[in-house]
């Protein structure tokens, strides 16, 4: 299969790297709310 090129595994290497930097994002975004809804009271 034409799985092993180059452009394939670039393809597999930035999903990964997406779907970390994503999870990361939602953490963040979670701290963040309980900072704001902290402030908040």
């Amino acid at each position: 299969m034409g799985d092993k090129s180059p452009k394939a595994i670039g393809k597999h290497v930035t999903q990964k790297q997406t779907k970390a930097t994503s999870s990361q994002q939602k953490k963040q975004q979670a701290i963040a709310a309980k900072q704001v809804a902290g402030k908040k009271k």
